[in-house]
């Protein structure tokens, strides 16, 4: 969608046989619901398949009324079907509706195995690319020429996302309404699912230790303290201080609990709080700087930029409050 239209971006999913109806959710729950406190719609979502009736998986229900793939020329991002049994080939028509979309610039999202589609559409030749840890192997024996990333929880290689596994399907759809919107909205949206807006980490903690055998304590009250306080001079002795624990005991949690360090998630929350503060409108970088405990005008453009790819400057003027309502969108 070019900048400035009043349009909102059509994102359309692809259900094929044997799909999991789990990431289906998780597709409708970022893209497809309606968010009228936001005073806009942010896509334009719909589900379509090759025939009347699809068997999801393991045929726990089967849908119907959806529209056909010709739905599927109308989108600005295509989602493209994944399913477990990554070894069967895929439905020539939809792999054609791929390259299609692909042909005409759309962007492509694999949540999975997803990526399995887009490799056999013959899309990822070249490229990098997440799939689960489970098929890694079986990936890379199938498709020697893509890149593929197996420790990460999702990849952005531009027009083509791909995601690792079933949940980080909601880690790569809130990457993406954060690079479309901003990360105000995606943060609204994060909220809504009551999910991290950003997990730092990737998949081999879980191929590592899947679950703990004894659940620690909530991080949550915790994390809404130090949220709190992100303009202080907050350290990982503070947090650990604060929980009760020492340091040690405090990092273990935080990687059992949100595959990632204290130090780390800090990091995040307050590159976050800059990015909501260049997008109200502050200017001063210095104060952003300030205000998200980032310290210094040089940190928050390293850290910006290392998280969003941009520098505040840009940020602002891609994200910033002067943009009128449908704006802001990336064209893809």
């Amino acid at each position: 969608m070019a900048q400035g239209s009043s349009q909102p971006h059509t994102v359309v999913l692809v259900v094929d046989e044997n799909s999991n109806p789990f990431e289906m959710s998780c597709a409708i729950e970022v893209f497809g619901l309606r968010r009228p406190e936001l005073g806009r719609e942010l896509y334009d979502f719909r589900l379509c398949a090759a025939g009347p009736t699809t068997r999801m998986r393991d045929g726990f229900f089967t849908l119907t009324g959806v529209a056909g793939l010709e739905a599927a020329e109308a989108a600005d991002t295509l989602i493209v079907p994944n399913r477990p049994d990554t070894d069967a080939p895929r439905d020539p028509r939809v792999l054609d509706v791929v390259r299609r979309a692909h042909a005409r610039g759309s962007r492509l999202i694999g949540f999975c195995s997803g990526a399995f589609t887009i490799a056999e559409a013959g899309l990822l030749d070249g490229r990098r690319a997440a799939c689960h840890w489970m098929w890694a192997e079986s990936f890379r024996a199938r498709f020697p020429r893509v890149r593929l990333e197996p420790d990460v929880l999702f990849v952005d290689d531009g027009d083509i996302l791909t995601a690792s596994g079933s949940a980080s399907a909601l880690d790569l759809g809130l990457h993406v309404v954060r690079r479309d919107h901003g990360a105000e909205v995606a943060n609204h949206v994060s909220r809504r699912l009551v999910f991290a807006a950003h997990r730092d980490g990737g998949q081999r903690q879980f191929v590592e230790r899947p679950v703990p055998h004894v659940p620690d304590e909530s991080l949550g009250p915790l994390l809404a303290w130090a949220q709190e306080r992100l303009g202080e001079a907050l350290t990982v002795a503070d947090l650990a201080a604060r929980a009760a624990v020492s340091p040690a005991t405090l990092h273990r949690r935080f990687r059992a609990q949100l595959g990632t360090t204290p130090l780390a998630w800090l990091t995040g929350e307050r590159v976050a709080l800059a990015c909501r503060l260049i997008e109200r409108g502050e200017e001063r970088l210095d104060v952003v700087a300030a205000k998200s405990g980032l310290g210094t005008a040089a940190n928050l453009r390293a850290r910006v930029r290392h998280v969003t790819g941009l520098s505040p400057s840009a940020y602002r003027r891609r994200f910033g409050h002067r943009q009128g309502r449908g704006e802001g969108m990336r064209t893809v």
